[in-house]
């Protein structure tokens, strides 16, 4: 039997934070068992007279199942049991026949069952009749298959309501607390890590296409990297997940194939029951999927560190509370659990003049604080502009580069709530326990909203755990949404390109003007420092260069010598349609042509040692060879300093020499790919190749 997850909920539903802040309740969910038995009098598809059936099941658009191919069999027998949990009855289940081909699959009819029409908690057994819109045979063939749907075990326990407060208290204090209800619904007392190892003996159909890994515990979900297609991938991913004191117990791990950017395939699918898992232990699971097993590592911990409470009990405020937060982070306990980096605590005070998004000309803004995967709220202030939530939340700090996002909307009812403003304030940015105003800005951070924020921040960290977690992977957040193209984006990337590129190509020019003695100065100082490193060069000096290095640019910036100067994203805004269609077609040649020279570089070099030019191979044989003499029996130390006072006497011995890189002109005689293919290219390898004609 395989079990196969939830396809319903699709990745910007788990991101989108209208859903994870506002819609705490989730559905009614069910579990569907599927269990395809046999096929009758099926048509035929390949000149034998038979055909090579197997059947796809899909929801929501999406292939979930795909059964064994039964070869040579117009009456096929499957007697394949799978199960899949769904949240909405009010949509169709697709059943799809098709006859297995080395090319392309034949298309054997089709059949369709409204979710809705299933008695619940009975077995279904239903005779599909196939159909083809398209075809011109009038029967061809049933399917068997018992269906049964039952609630899932622990529904109940899927989240709580957020309690919209009656209109009628607004105005009286108890309409500014937060409601113990909200509460439990967004404080999460342990967190659960999971360590994603490998797959072992997996039963693929086909080499091509990708691997990935999905877990999801309740609305959390993360998604593994993409892994090519083999029986024993290896992934070694680590993910976080938070669990809520009344939250789902499930976590759901599923296996999926994809090719191409759409067709996407459950292998199989396990759940672990949580409330089952011991603290501070770690567990190695192996679960038997239909085609394989999946290996995976998980443990829970406790977490007491997130809050929400009043301004008047901020735990930071006490001082017996304090002074225990910077024993716990202090340098003589660094070593003591390092994953537990710092501690941030939140005053969210007021905001002031924001948006009005209701036709009454006023808001009902709550504001959502969001440190990396973490996630708390305020209760909503209804119909203000400035609103005044006075309450204090605090965080476990896992990584001190993380980010602090508060991001104000406008509770809409039923629907998604509507965006105020946002502000972005990383942790290391803090000032411990000063409070200050930030202005609102849009949604991309890019430019100003209407309004403002009050916030008083205070962090605590260890600055060696925090060290050491920068010298480890990112936390991966949940799901997002697929990168759209943005022409902005793509201008925006190529400018910072074009802009590091002329960085080098400035050094170079200095470094070339020294070889050039256009400054007598300089160039003599260049040459004695060049001497002079060679000749007592250790390996000692390449880290206490980039010291000085750092040194240097920190004196410099301390001192005011050094500004940095950022360019408003929003400039091209202010350009004019012709010269932005302008700027799209130079941004796209640019492309163009740099990823030309980065492949044509690459191609060179590989084509240098395949021989695609013999005469050129040949060349570049003798030369390695003539330098593996060279280097043996001369240190590389002389070799360095003799190719250094050449560089620097070219100039003085003849004045009007061309300065020029061997290696870089020996690889433009080396044709790249697309150039061996030409009619230039070919020709000039016929002209290296004689015999050929």
């Amino acid at each position: 039997n395989h079990d196969f997850s939830d396809l319903m909920l699709k990745d910007g539903d788990n991101q989108n934070v209208s859903n994870s802040v506002c819609n705490r309740d989730s559905p009614r969910s069910f579990l569907l068992t599927i269990n395809l038995k046999e096929g009758r009098n099926l048509v035929i598809r390949d000149r034998c007279g038979t055909s090579d059936p197997y059947v796809k099941f899909k929801l929501d658009g999406k292939t979930f199942y795909k059964s064994k191919v039964v070869y040579k069999n117009l009456n096929p027998t499957w007697n394949e049991t799978f199960s899949l949990p769904v949240k909405d009855l009010n949509q169709k289940l697709y059943i799809k026949v098709y006859d297995r081909d080395l090319t392309t699959d034949d298309f054997m009819g089709s059949a369709s069952v409204v979710l809705s029409d299933l008695e619940i908690d009975k077995v279904n057994e239903l005779s599909l009749p196939l159909d083809d819109p398209s075809s011109m045979e009038e029967d061809m063939g049933v399917i068997l298959v018992d269906m049964s749907l039952s609630l899932r075990d622990g529904d109940s326990k899927r989240g709580h309501n957020r309690v919209r407060q009656d209109s009628s208290s607004v105005g009286s204090p108890q309409s500014y607390r937060l409601s113990e209800t909200l509460k439990k619904s967004q404080l999460w007392t342990s967190v659960v890590s999971v360590t994603l190892v490998q797959a072992e003996e997996l039963l693929l159909d086909t080499q091509g296409g990708q691997l990935f890994v999905r877990f999801r515990l309740g609305e959390q979900s993360y998604k593994s990297k993409n892994h090519c297609k083999v029986a024993n991938p290896q992934w070694r991913e680590r993910f976080t997940f938070n669990k809520f004191l009344e939250g789902p117990e499930i976590l759901e791990v599923e296996l999926w194939s994809k090719e191409g950017r759409r067709t996407e395939e459950c292998l199989g699918m396990c759940e672990v029951d949580l409330s089952r898992i011991p603290f501070d232990r770690r567990q190695l699971f192996t679960h038997t999927l239909g085609r394989g097993r999946l290996v995976f590592l998980l443990t829970l911990k406790t977490c007491s560190t997130v809050s929400i409470s009043d301004l008047c009990a901020a735990p930071l405020d006490e001082p017996q509370e304090r002074q225990n937060q910077l024993d716990s982070y202090s340098l003589k306990k660094s070593l003591k659990n390092l994953h537990d980096v710092g501690y941030l605590q939140v005053k969210v005070i007021k905001a002031t003049d924001v948006l009005a998004a209701d036709l009454n000309g006023k808001s009902d803004p709550f504001c959502v604080l969001e440190l990396g995967n973490d996630r708390l709220q305020t209760h909503t202030i209804y119909k203000s502009l400035n609103p005044e939530w006075n309450k204090a939340f605090t965080f476990p700090v896992k990584d001190v580069h993380d980010v602090l996002v508060v991001t104000i909307f406008d509770e809409d009812g039923d629907k998604a709530p509507d965006f105020l403003g946002k502000v972005a304030i990383p942790l290391l940015s803090i000032r411990r326990g000063q409070q200050i105003t930030f202005q609102l800005k849009k949604e991309d951070l890019g430019g100003l909203s209407k309004g403002s924020i009050t916030l008083e921040l205070d962090v605590i960290f260890n600055p060696v755990r925090a060290s050491i977690r920068t010298f480890q992977p990112q936390e991966r957040r949940f799901l997002e949404d697929n990168p759209k193209f943005s022409k902005k984006a793509l201008a925006r990337n190529v400018l910072r390109v074009q802009t590091q590129y002329r960085a080098i190509i400035s050094t170079l020019q200095y470094i070339k003007s020294c070889f050039q003695w256009e400054s007598v100065q300089r160039s003599l100082l260049a040459f004695l420092v060049f001497v002079v490193t060679v000749w007592y060069w250790e390996f000692y000096m390449l880290p206490l260069f980039l010291v000085l290095l750092i040194l240097r640019n920190y004196l410099r910036i301390r001192s005011g010598w050094v500004s940095h100067d950022l360019v408003s994203p929003r400039e091209s805004e202010r350009r004019g349609l012709m010269e932005k269609i302008h700027m799209v077609q130079e941004t796209i040649i640019t492309l163009q042509n740099l990823l030309d020279e980065i492949a044509s570089f690459g191609e060179r070099i590989k084509n240098t040692f395949n021989w695609s030019v013999p005469f050129l191979s040949m060349l570049a044989f003798l030369v390695f060879v003539i330098a593996t003499v060279i280097t043996y029996y001369i240190p590389i130390r002389y070799i360095v300093l003799i190719w250094g006072i050449n560089k620097f006497t070219k100039k003085l011995r003849n004045p009007y020499s061309i300065d020029n890189n061997e290696v870089l002109d020996f690889l433009s005689r080396v044709p790249s790919d697309v150039q061996k293919v030409s009619p230039a290219g070919s020709a000039g390898q016929e002209a290296q190749n004689p015999r050929a004609h």
